[in-house]
């Protein structure tokens, strides 16, 4: 079971956080009932989310047996059968779409299975093709959010899906540059196993890595200023988001930093800092002072 639930990869569930949006800018997060049909939402797209790891990796092995540290995942060093992978990523699919669906409405169940069919074009196409792979990343960090918010009956902020989209991004192009970074390197010569990084160079992803990092910081702004519950009091939480961002940048460009950014984001005390500022400021502006 041990290779297994590695291959799940569940340190990057912290992506599937975002579900909560919708429950906690709508000001549910005491309603026992809503708080229950979020938490099932995440648990779904935790499912969906590992089935598509699955598929990933059963899809790329061969190439993974090329790459230094990708060589040692257990499909492709050979520690978990590629029958077992394919067997566990169809049960968590079905369970993925079939638990929103019994427990939560045909709509979640719906977004759910769009992610995970985006998800399966991802790892068959959209990851070879420039800007498209990023851009199709994103969607999935949307996705999350529209469900998020579909799950209690809400309706997510025009200016939030944009600043969640514009994050998206950001983390996607940082990813992209970081990979461009370390196959650069002579000791990844010959053991380059994303194509797409080919057609990357460094002074286009720093463009559009300042290009969305402006777009970002400015709709989460405008989005804080017109915030549907809390109005301009959500300015308040504006300071944790830069320093969020700002230390991601440091991270990246300074220190060079390669970890995944599920670890960037759970592992750098400068990261979970910003992260648990934002979340206490956004719990007191919406509830302690509503």
């Amino acid at each position: 079971m041990s290779p297994l639930v590695a291959s799940l990869r569940p340190q990057e569930w912290i992506k599937n956080l975002l579900v909560f949006a919708g429950v906690i800018f709508s000001l549910q997060f005491d309603d026992g009932q809503a708080l229950l049909d979020a938490t099932l939402a995440f648990v779904a797209f935790c499912a969906i989310s590992s089935a598509g790891y699955l598929f990933n990796d059963l899809r790329d092995r061969e190439h993974d047996r090329l790459h230094p540290d990708k060589r040692h995942r257990p499909i492709a060093s050979g520690v978990l059968a590629p029958e077992t992978a394919a067997t566990a990523a169809v049960g968590l699919a079905a369970f993925a779409v079939l638990l929103p669906w019994a427990a939560v409405s045909a709509e979640v169940a719906g977004l759910v299975a769009l992610y995970g069919v985006v998800t399966a074009a991802y790892s068959l196409a959209l990851k070879r093709l420039v800007i498209l792979d990023v851009m199709t990343i994103a969607s999935l960090f949307i996705l999350r959010v529209v469900a998020g918010a579909v799950a209690v009956d809400a309706a997510a902020s025009e200016y939030l899906l944009v600043c969640t989209a514009m994050l998206a991004l950001f983390l996607g192009f940082t990813k992209r540059r970081q990979e461009a970074i370390l196959e650069a390197t002579p000791e990844a010569e010959g053991s380059r196993t994303r194509p797409v990084l080919e057609h990357y160079s460094l002074p286009f992803l720093d463009q559009m890595i300042a290009m969305v990092t402006a777009t970002a910081i400015l709709s989460y702004v405008i989005y804080a200023v017109n915030s549907p519950f809390a109005g301009s009091k959500m300015l308040a939480t504006a300071p944790s988001v830069l320093y969020g961002v700002f230390r991601y940048l440091y991270l990246i460009y300074d220190r060079r930093d390669t970890r995944s950014t599920a670890a960037i984001l759970a592992e750098d005390p400068g990261m979970v800092l910003a992260g648990a500022s934002y979340i206490a400021s956004a719990f007191l502006v919406l509830y302690a002072f509503d």
